[in-house]
């Protein structure tokens, strides 16, 4: 767990770990720098919890940082590595109903799962995000994540596959995209469309709300204006060659190496699109990945 100035909600979150029907769990925090009591409500549960909580307590970094930090710190011998975050509440069997599909992995093996979106008081509101239509891929986790990350699980051989490598986290788009990104590339995936996690939403807090795909698309634009210059997810999968690249199977590295090639002109953009088997999880997503592609800000 990565903490920040979490003193509204960080007890909740620690209590409905606390009462998993999975008994066998340890806390890892890091506080990344809080100014509030977040490290002092911590304290009060590591005294009560002496042989469960641990905590590290860190300069502020970033949420990105943060995490990669975490796993890196993680020397336990840990058979399965869980995201937390600071302000939700996990349902009681999250880990055991993960564990029962990830225990017959024999590859890094990554868990994750929609969840119920809630207020910030716990009123649901609906499920989110709507299951993948598409397969789980490589192919689609280079352009897109769809791993919630405070849903998601890891067994041991997929934590340590990202935990290995020295990553320049300033390249990545978010930890969970990068879980995601990793174990498609080498191991298996696994979607539980039952949530697992209420999904607090907060003034500080705010994903999943679009009520319409018309105003999700919209949304999705905008970021994508706002980092037109940025080439956000080309960066990403440039730090994952630099990583990983020598360990891909030949059609991947051969997708990989297309999308993060330059393409100047237009007729580049075009032999692109038809060579390329990347792709988002909707029709619409799609089309607006090759639009975005041809005009340049991909």
């Amino acid at each position: 767990m990565s903490t920040y100035n979490g003193e509204t909600y960080i007890e909740e979150q620690l209590q409905s770990i606390l009462r998993q029907t999975y008994p066998n769990i340890t806390i890892l925090i890091r506080d990344d720098g809080s100014s509030d009591d977040t490290v002092t409500i911590i304290q009060k549960y590591m005294s009560m919890y002496s042989d469960k909580i641990y905590l590290i307590q860190g300069s502020n970094v970033g949420v990105k940082q943060s995490f990669y930090e975490l796993i890196q710190a993680d020397q336990s011998d840990a058979a399965y590595c869980c995201f937390c975050d600071q302000d939700d509440i996990w349902m009681d069997d999250k880990i055991e109903r993960a564990i029962k599909l990830l225990q017959s992995c024999d590859t890094a093996g990554l868990y994750f799962s929609s969840t119920m979106l809630t207020n910030h008081m716990l009123n649901p509101i609906k499920v989110w995000p709507t299951p993948p239509y598409k397969t789980l891929h490589f192919y689609n986790a280079l352009v897109e994540n769809i791993a919630v990350g405070a849903t998601v699980v890891m067994n041991k051989t997929a934590r340590d596959l990202i935990a290995s490598k020295m990553i320049d986290t300033d390249n990545l788009q978010m930890h969970d995209w990068w879980a995601y990104l990793c174990v498609s590339a080498f191991g298996r995936l696994y979607y539980d469309e039952r949530p697992s996690i209420y999904y607090r939403q907060h003034s500080s807090n705010v994903v999943g709300g679009h009520s319409t795909l018309y105003h999700k698309l919209c949304s999705k634009w905008q970021s994508f204006r706002k980092h037109s210059g940025d080439k956000l997810l080309k960066k990403q999968a440039m730090e994952f060659y630099k990583h990983y690249g020598d360990a891909l199977d030949i059609e991947k590295l051969e997708q990989l190496k297309l999308f993060i090639q330059d393409r100047g002109s237009l007729k580049d953009k075009y032999l692109f699109l038809q060579r390329s088997k990347l792709y988002r999880q909707s029709f619409l997503e799609n089309q607006l990945l090759k639009i975005l592609i041809l005009i340049d800000y991909i």
